[in-house]
């Protein structure tokens, strides 16, 4: 009996840690049907390994919180000027300027502002605080076979914050899905396939020095990865986002096409036409856009890279 009680009270202990682990997320999606199959909730996780040219959430790059300014909203108030308890806003021909090696992130021009044109993106949450999130659309996810996908960023930037929403969701019951770019320590990757129901992988150019080129990393990792995930997991979907002008030549999609079929349990690949959603993000975080214009993949172009990707025996769908 005395045994028993104390497993009931480590129990306790483990499960209350667990529950009380902390990670950084920038946003919460509800009904996303974008993001693995059915209805999902997506967590999108601050932090990534990679800073791709192209990247649409720019605000998942870095680990820590970023104050994000939306001048369209701003009604000139400069109520934010005179909040910012380190002078870190200016005003320039009539507009408040943020000084960003100055900010603190007090939060303090976001609290003041009536218009929400100053937001933070990135905040701590508890493993606990997403799963109240989540756990409110068990109904939708039981009715679409859909569930969690953790997403970014690069969710394995946090191993264990992590692994513990993953051992949390698969208590309750709930699928899971984790979209990663593959740069990941191994062992770590590993050890989340028994709670992971489906893995997302992105996988965007095969030449090394290329992908060095337009990510910052060599891409030896997450190809290694990728085939000993595919011979571990039978649920791994690739994702190869097309950016006309990087990756869309027919050198890549063959190799990427020959890569992916030679994989064991790897059939199929999702193809992401590039868009644009995400051009505005750069300018609001104050950051650099390396690729401020790229044309859009024409339809044909499109067809034959679906049609030189089945030639290798691959189911092939658009979108994801």
């Amino acid at each position: 009996m005395l045994k028993e009680s104390s497993a009931l009270i480590e129990h306790g202990h483990r499960e209350n840690s667990i529950e009380q682990t902390t990670g950084t997320i920038f946003d919460i999606v509800k009904f996303s049907t974008h993001d693995g199959p059915g209805i999902r909730t997506a967590v999108f996780f601050k932090g990534c390994p990679l800073h791709c040219w192209w990247c649409h959430n720019p605000e998942g790059q870095f680990p820590v919180a970023q104050l994000v300014y939306r001048e369209e909203r701003c009604i000139r108030c400069f109520s934010c000027v005179n909040a910012c308890p380190n002078h870190a806003i200016k005003i320039l021909d009539g507009t408040p300027i943020l000084l960003r090696n100055a900010c603190k992130l007090s939060g303090l021009c976001v609290w003041v502002c009536q218009t929400k044109a100053r937001e933070i993106a990135g905040k701590p949450v508890k493993v606990s605080d997403v799963m109240e999130a989540v756990e409110k659309d068990t109904i939708f996810y039981d009715e679409s076979a859909g569930g969690v996908t953790f997403s970014g960023g690069e969710p394995f930037m946090q191993p264990t914050f992590l692994q513990n929403l993953l051992e949390a969701c698969k208590e309750k019951g709930l699928r899971t899905a984790i979209e990663t770019c593959g740069f990941v320590n191994a062992e770590t990757l590993m050890a989340s396939c028994p709670y992971v129901d489906l893995y997302l992988y992105d996988l965007k150019i095969i030449d090394n020095e290329t992908h060095r080129r337009f990510t910052g990393v060599s891409n030896e990792i997450i190809l290694k990865n990728l085939r000993q995930l595919s011979h571990s997991h039978d649920q791994v979907i690739v994702r190869f986002p097309i950016i006309p002008g990087v990756n869309d030549n027919d050198e890549n999609v063959h190799q990427l096409g020959e890569f992916v079929s030679s994989l064991g349990s790897v059939k199929e690949i999702d193809v992401l036409p590039y868009h644009d959603f995400g051009i505005g993000k750069y300018k609001r975080l104050g950051m650099m856009n390396r690729m401020p214009e790229v044309e859009q993949l024409s339809p044909v172009r499109l067809s034959e890279i679906v049609e030189k990707l089945q030639d290798f025996g691959l189911l092939v769908k658009v979108g994801g």
